[in-house]
C-alpha cells in the first residue's frame, strides 16, 4: 500500500526541472551566444548548492523540538524530552570528545627546552684540575635517578604526586579544581601531576592562564605515552626550583645540606621536597614562620610515606628530629681570593672563548685555569700576615691600605693574584686595578726603549747607539734637556729629575744607574730616545694604552698606572729573551663535555733578545745590591726592582725567579672618599726592607 507523504515530507519533493537547468545550446542571457559547457557547470552547480542548503534549513527547523511542546500543560510544555536530554548529553560528550582528540594531535611535544631548564652553572678548576669553585645564575648537576635513593624519591613523590606511577600524567579532579580557582581566584596551585610540573618546568611559562593548563594537559598525556615513569621523575628532580639559587635536587642537597643527593636519608629528604611548594615559604633559615611551616610540612611528608607504604611506623620512628640545613649556600661561599680569581678568568674565557655574557649565564662550561693553587695560597697568606702587621702600627693608615699582587709565567700564564682582603665586601680587583703610578718600576722600559732606538740629542744629528756602558748625569736635580735646550712646563718652570733621598752619583753608566735604581739619567735619556719610542716599548711589553702617562718627561720616571698583572707580564718580556705572550688565564674550556675554541695567546717579538738580555742582566744586579744575603742563597736566576714614586703615595715591587714573574704594590686609598692616592705614611716599610718586597720574597717561595 502506497502511503500518501505528509506535509512534513513535501519540502523534499522537487523536479529536476526546478533547477532551471539551461539546454546545451541555450544561448546565454547576457552574450547572446551559447555559453561554454564549463562555465554552465560552474553555474549549475551553485544554484544546487544553494537548493540544498535552503531544504536542509527547512528540513532541520521542521525536526526542531517546537515550544511550547503540544499535548503538555503547564511548565512541562517548556521542558525538553528525555530523548532530547540524552541526545543533548550524547552530541555534548561526542563533540567534547572529538575536541580534545583533536586538540591531542593537533599538540606536539616542543623541541626547544625552556632557558632554565637548560641552565647549569659553570665549573672552575685549578692548573692541576682539581675543582676550584662553581658559579651561576643556575646551580644545577643533573643526575641520574639510580643515584638518587629511592627513600628520597619517594619522600617527594609523597608530597607531591603519590599515584604518579599509575596515573596517566594529568589529573582530572586537580585540573578541574585549578580551573576553578583560575576562573574564579587566580590560583591554580594543587592542580598538576609531577609530568604536568615537569612539562611547565622544561616546555612551557608559569603564566597562570587557562591556556597554558590546557596545553600543559595535553603535552602531559602526549609525554606519559612516548617517556617511561622513570625517566619523567628523573627529569623532574633535576629541573625544579628549591631555593637558593638551586636547580635540580643534586644542587640542593649540596646548598642546604653540604653533600651530595646520594647519601640524603629520608628525613633530608623530605624537608627538600617541602621547598618544592615555594623555598620562599619553606626554607627555614629565612623566618620562624618559615621554620614552623618547614617543620609542619616535612612531619606530614614522612607520615603519608608511611600511609603509602613506602616507609614502615619503625623507620618513621627514627626521623623525630627536624634536620636543620646550613644557615647559607655553601657552594656560592667562595669568598676571599677565589671570587678574584673567578672574576679574572671569567672575563679572559668569554673574550677568548668567544662566548656572549648570555651564552655564559647559562652556564654548563668547564673553565680550566691556569691558577696555582699552592702559589695563590702562599700570596694570600703573605699578604694576611702584612695586613696583620700594619694594623699594629699605626692602625688609621692600615685601614685605607691596599695590596695588589700577581705572578705570570713567561709564557703568559697568570699563576696567582690577590686582590683584596674578601671579594664579598670589596669587589675592587687590586690586582687589576690601574690606580697608582709604577714610579721607579718603571725605568727598565726607558732602559729597552733607549738600548732598542737609540738616542739623539741635537735636532740635526742622527741617531746613536747606547749601550748598558753609556754614561749619564747621574747627579740629583739635574735639568732636563731637549735638542733646543732645557724643558720648560707649562708654569714657566725648568723641569729637572731627582733620585730618591736627593742623592747625586755623578757621571755613571746606565746599566749601574739601573741597578741603583738612579732617576735622573732615566729622565734623561727617555727624552733623548724619545717619549713615543718609550710609550711604544712599553706598550710592545704589555702594558695596557690607557694606562701610560702623558708624553712628558716625568713619563721616564713612572707615571703611568699598569696593573700588578700588567707589571708582572711586562717584565716577563726580559727573561723570555725579548718575546712577550698576553697574560691569560685559562687553558682550556669545555661545555657538556665539548672543547671550546681558545684563542691561546702566541709570543711576539717586543724588543731584541740583545736588549732583553741587558735588561735582565741589570735587573739581576739591582736585585743583588739591595738584597744580597737573599741573593747569595737563592737557587735560580733572580732579577728584581723596587718601585717608589716623589710623592710617596706608591710602593712596588717587581721581580723575577727562573720563569715567573711576581709584582707587588702597595698604596693607600680611602674608597668612601676618592679613588686619588693617598701617602704611605711609613706603611710600605724601608727602601730596604720594603713591605711590597716582603710580600713578594714569601711569594716566591724560594726567597722566602
Amino acid at each position: 500500500m502506497t502511503r500518501k507523504p505528509d506535509e512534513s515530507d513535501a519540502t523534499l519533493q522537487f523536479r529536476i526541472s526546478d533547477l532551471d537547468i539551461p539546454d546545451a545550446e541555450k544561448e546565454s542571457p547576457e552574450t547572446g551566444s551559447a555559453e561554454p559547457k564549463n562555465r554552465r557547470e560552474a553555474r549549475l552547480a551553485r544554484k544546487a548548492h544553494r537548493v540544498l542548503l535552503s531544504l536542509l534549513l527547512a528540513r532541520a527547523a521542521a525536526l526542531a523540538p517546537k515550544y511550547p511542546r503540544p499535548g503538555r500543560t503547564g511548565w512541562r510544555r517548556w521542558m525538553p524530552s528525555w530523548r532530547q536530554w540524552l541526545g543533548g548529553v550524547l552530541t555534548s560528550v561526542g563533540l567534547s570528545a572529538l575536541l580534545l582528540g583533536i586538540a591531542y594531535a593537533a599538540t606536539d611535544i616542543p623541541s626547544d627546552l625552556n632557558t632554565y631548564a637548560t641552565q647549569q652553572d659553570n665549573v672552575y678548576f685549578w692548573a692541576d684540575g682539581t675543582p676550584m669553585a662553581r658559579t651561576g645564575w643556575v646551580q644545577r648537576q643533573a643526575m641520574p635517578l639510580n643515584e638518587i635513593p629511592e627513600d628520597v624519591r619517594w619522600s617527594v613523590l609523597a608530597a607531591e604526586n603519590a599515584s604518579f606511577y599509575s596515573d596517566s600524567g594529568i589529573s582530572l579532579k586537580g585540573i578541574s579544581r585549578a580551573l576553578f580557582r583560575t576562573v574564579g581566584q587566580g590560583d591554580t596551585q594543587g592542580g598538576s601531576t609531577i609530568t604536568q610540573q615537569y612539562v611547565k618546568n622544561v616546555y612551557l611559562n608559569q603564566n597562570q592562564t587557562i591556556g597554558r593548563k590546557f596545553t600543559e594537559a595535553m603535552i602531559s598525556l602526549k609525554l606519559d605515552n612516548r617517556m617511561s615513569k622513570d625517566d619523567i621523575l628523573e627529569g623532574y628532580l633535576n629541573t625544579s626550583w628549591f631555593g637558593r639559587g638551586c636547580y635540580g635536587i643534586q644542587r640542593a642537597a649540596q646548598a642546604y645540606y653540604g653533600k651530595d643527593v646520594s647519601r640524603l636519608d629520608a628525613g633530608e629528604g623530605a624537608f627538600l621536597a617541602s621547598l618544592l611548594k615555594g623555598a620562599g615559604l619553606y626554607d627555614p633559615t629565612l623566618s620562624s614562620a618559615n621554620h614552623a611551616r618547614a617543620v609542619e610540612r616535612w612531619s606530614w611528608t614522612l607520615d603519608r610515606m608511611v600511609k603509602i607504604g613506602k616507609l614502615t611506623k619503625a623507620e618513621r620512628a627514627k626521623f623525630t628530629k627536624f634536620p636543620e640545613p646550613l644557615k647559607r649556600n655553601p657552594l656560592y661561599d667562595t669568598g676571599e681570593q677565589t671570587d678574584y680569581l673567578l672574576e679574572v678568568a671569567s672575563q679572559y674565557a668569554k673574550k677568548a672563548g668567544g662566548i656572549s655574557d648570555k651564552d655564559f649565564d647559562l652556564g654548563g662550561y668547564q673553565v680550566y685555569t691556569t691558577f696555582d693553587r699552592a702559589r695563590e695560597r702562599k700570596l694570600a697568606d703573605t699578604v694576611a700576615k702584612a695586613r696583620k702587621k700594619a694594623l699594629k702600627g699605626d692602625r688609621n693608615a692600615a685601614k685605607t691600605a691596599h695590596y695588589g699582587a700577581a705572578s705570570v709565567t713567561a709564557d703568559g700564564r697568570i699563576l696567582a693574584v690577590y686582590g683584596g682582603p674578601d671579594h664579598r665586601t670589596q669587589g675592587y680587583n687590586e690586582s687589576n686595578s690601574t690606580t697608582v703610578p709604577a714610579g721607579s718600576a718603571f725605568l727598565p722600559f726607558v732602559y729597552a726603549a733607549g738600548l732598542e732606538h737609540g738616542v739623539q740629542r741635537r735636532r740635526d744629528d742622527e741617531r746613536t747607539r747606547v749601550t748598558g756602558q753609556t754614561l749619564y748625569d747621574g747627579d740629583d736635580d739635574v735639568p732636563v734637556m731637549t735638542p733646543e735646550g732645557p724643558y720648560w712646563d707649562r708654569s714657566g718652570k725648568k723641569v729637572a729629575a731627582s733620585n730618591d733621598g736627593d742623592r747625586s752619583y755623578g757621571r755613571i753608566s746606565l746599566h749601574r744607574a739601573l741597578a741603583l735604581s738612579v732617576n735622573t739619567p732615566f729622565m734623561q735619556l727617555g727624552m733623548d730616545t724619545g717619549l713615543a719610542n718609550v710609550r711604544a716599548t712599553a706598550e710592545a711589553a704589555g702594558l695596557l694604552p690607557g694606562s701610560i702617562g702623558a708624553q712628558v718627561p716625568a713619563l721616564s720616571t713612572g707615571t703611568s698606572t699598569p696593573s700588578a698583572i700588567r707589571m708582572a707580564g711586562g717584565y716577563t718580556t726580559f727573561i723570555a729573551g725579548g718575546k712577550r705572550t698576553e697574560p691569560y688565564s685559562v687553558r682550556r674550556i669545555t661545555r657538556n663535555g665539548i672543547g671550546i675554541v681558545l684563542r691561546t695567546p702566541a709570543p711576539t717579538r717586543s724588543i731584541s733578545a740583545e736588549t732583553a738580555e741587558e735588561v735582565t742582566s741589570a735587573l739581576a744586579d739591582s736585585f743583588r745590591a739591595a738584597h744580597p744575603v737573599a741573593a747569595a742563597s737563592a737557587v735560580g736566576k733572580v732579577t728584581g726592582k723596587a718601585g717608589t714614586t716623589p710623592d710617596d703615595t706608591a710602593s712596588w715591587y717587581i721581580g723575577t725567579h727562573d720563569f715567573v714573574s711576581t709584582a707587588v704594590v702597595v698604596y693607600r686609598i680611602d674608597l668612601t672618599k676618592s679613588l686619588e692616592p693617598l701617602p704611605l705614611k711609613g706603611l710600605a716599610g724601608t727602601g730596604d726592607d720594603s713591605v711590597p718586597y716582603r710580600i713578594w720574597s714569601g711569594a716566591m717561595g724560594p726567597l722566602g
